[in-house]
Parts: structure tokens; sequence; C-alpha cells
């Protein structure tokens, strides 16, 4: 008679009794709803290491389910490739691998209700968070928050001053999850930034271009870098308090020379669209030529703006403020006129030509302590050549 196999089950079977045993089923009662012997549940139980770990329900999908770990183990033992099951899963073959060295068994070979047993048991912190459970380590770092350090300095000053007694150290992860979870007292303004909770992370996730149809920097043309030609111009919008008001500016990289875009209907694509159509068309057309931005949304109909002013737009590289380095040095002095976070709605179109005056008639090492007014002016009156 041949011997009896409890492994050969199909997987479905024994998830369903590993359900029932996490649900608080006794091991009997498991084994007879899913029509095996007794004998047969108990020998799943042990190899699984003789605990039954509850499953706390959804996770990110970043971890693996059962439902992976089963994929594997059959993937597995129909000798399919490592790389094939993990795109049948949806996971990298990196993952995969670790998971196979992690999940196998103590009597060898891959064991997915072994492995999900144990990485339930991983992921279980019995133990009191370090923060917590110290006074010492919280009364410093309520102190060093209070002085305005930021969670890296005090994990470096820890570092150097506790080197021997790992009880007094902290990453600044750990730093900032204490933070967040109240174990250093009020929240508010508790960090230098003043965020009172934690940032959405995105990473690995790539994000869309919001704008269709750009031209990236890269394709400018080679002439706008040296500055040797006038006519090219950067922008960028200075934002108000709650980012419910906007300054559109402009300044064209050979004579510095500054235009200040009223926005007083909102900043969205619409109005800006409008507001730099009209607010330029005084700028000589032989003076517009390039028109370089970041991308920003408030930008979005810019083949519209192409069309209508004879600018040819080009958009920096995300999170590249250095590729508008002018337009960047001239935001910083328009600070001293429109100091963040206050309301930028209450300048009018006057206020801003008066400030976009002082500005064009402030001399300039960088021309020879002409001002961009005059650097305009000599460049304009030059005789037009073929």
């Amino acid at each position: 008679m041949p011997k009896y196999a409890p492994n050969k089950m199909p997987s479905s079977v024994k998830k369903r009794y590993f359900e029932l045993l996490r649900n608080g089923c006794k091991g009997a009662v498991a084994a007879r709803v899913v029509g095996v012997s007794t004998s047969c549940g108990s020998k799943w139980f042990l190899e699984a290491g003789g605990v039954i770990v509850p499953d706390p329900g959804p996770i990110s999908p970043r971890f693996l389910t059962q439902e992976d770990r089963i994929a594997i183990a059959d993937g597995l033992q129909a000798k399919r490739h490592v790389k094939d099951i993990a795109t049948s899963i949806s996971k990298s073959f990196q993952t995969v691998y670790r998971e196979i060295k992690r999940g196998s068994g103590p009597g060898g070979g891959y064991q997915p209700w072994w492995a999900h047993n144990q990485a339930l048991m991983r992921r279980q912190r019995p133990k009191e968070e370090k923060i917590r459970g110290s006074e010492p380590l919280r009364s410093l770092l309520r102190e060093k928050l209070a002085e305005k350090w930021s969670p890296q300095q005090i994990s470096r000053l820890l570092a150097r001053t506790h080197a021997a007694d790992p009880a007094m150290r902290a990453c600044p992860e750990t730093i900032y999850r204490a933070l967040f979870a109240g174990l250093l007292g009020s929240r508010p303004g508790k960090l230098r930034t003043g965020r009172t909770r934690r940032k959405k992370q995105r990473r690995g996730v790539p994000t869309p271009n919001k704008i269709k149809n750009m031209t990236l920097i890269h394709q400018r043309p080679l002439e706008v870098n040296d500055r040797a030609v006038p006519g090219h111009w950067e922008g960028d919008l200075i934002i108000g308090r709650g980012q419910g008001s906007a300054i559109g500016t402009l300044v064209e990289r050979t004579t510095r020379y500054v235009e200040l875009i009223h926005l007083p209907n909102g900043w969205k694509a619409p109005q800006v669209r409008n507001a730099i159509v009209t607010q330029t068309s005084h700028i000589p057309l032989q003076m517009r030529k390039t028109l370089t931005w970041d991308q920003g949304r408030e930008l979005t109909l810019h083949e519209e703006i192409e069309a209508f002013t004879g600018f040819r737009i080009y958009f920096c590289d995300p999170h590249s403020p250095w590729q508008r380095g002018t337009n960047e040095n001239t935001n910083g002095l328009l600070r001293q006129y429109f100091p963040k976070g206050s309301d930028l709605s209450v300048h009018t179109a006057r206020d801003l030509r008066e400030v976009a005056r002082q500005l064009n008639q402030r001399p300039r090492l960088i021309l020879g302590d002409k001002t961009p007014a005059e650097a305009m002016k000599g460049w304009l009156t030059q005789p037009v050549t073929s």
C-alpha cells in the first residue's frame, strides 16, 4: 500500500486549513472542515513551526503575502526560473531570491507556510520603543529639539557623546517616529521646519508629466548659455501666504532686466496665460526669443503663450532651480519687497511697476555697474543687423 503523502494535497486546502487555525479553530476541527485527517493537519502545523501567528490583514503591496509565497513554492516545484516566478507575482527577482533563502525551513526546501509564519513573527515588535522606555534619552531629545536641532544633528551628537552606551543612542528615523507619535511632548513647533506630520513619500513611483508637449531645456539654443545675445528670459512665480496669491517674475538673462506680472485673478494656467500675453506685449519683438520656466502647472497652456507672444518656451528638469539661476537670484532680491508668508494680492499693478523700476535702476556689478535699464537700452539702440 502506498504511503500517504500529506504534502501532496492542493495548496488551496492547506491555505484554508491555516486560515481556520488563525481564526481560532482547533486543529482537529480545521482538519475535518478541509477534509484531511487530524494527523495530516498536525504534520502541516509542525512544518509551519508549531506556532500560528494571527495574520493582521492587508499590508503594503511591497510585502509578500501568503498567496505570493504559495506561488513561489508552486513555481519552484514546477522548476520555473526565479525571474519568471517574480514576474508572475509582480515582485523583483531580488525579493524572490531573498525570500527563498530566508524561507527555507529547517528540513530544507522552501516551505511557504513556515516562511509566512516566520514573516508574521518578525513583523511583531513586542519590546517597548527605546525612547518610550528611557527618560534620560527623552529629556535630552526634548532639550535639543527645543533648541531647534534637527533629528540628524541630535543623532550625531548622541553617537559622539554616548559611543559606549547603546541605550542613549537613536537614529534620526527613531527620533522622527517618537516625535510624530507624541512621545516627546506636544508636536507643533518641535521641528525646525514646523511640520507636525510626516511628508508623503512616493519613492520609486515616477511622476507623470503634468504638462503636455514640453520642450526641455536641453533643446534650448546654445546661444542662450553664453548670454552674448539678449532676448532670452527666465520666469517663475513667487507665492504668497497660503498659496492664495502670486506674482510672476521675468528676468532677461543678458541685461538682468526685470518684468513683474500682475496676477489679480489667481495663478492657474488660464490666468497666467492671459497675464503673460497682455503684460509682455510692450517688450520689443526682437527681445522675445526664449522663455525658460520650471515644470509648474501654471504654464500648462505654454503652446498658446508661444503663439500669442513669440516666446519659445523651454522647461527645466524637475527639481533643478539652478537651471534658471538668474531668476532664482532675482526672486531673492524681490523678497525684500514681497516677504515670504505675506499676502501678495494687496499689491497693485502700479506697485509692481515701481518695484521693477527700482530693480532696473539699481547698478549691478555683473554689468560693470551699469543698471539693467541702461544695459537694455544699449541693446535696443544698436542698429539691427541681418
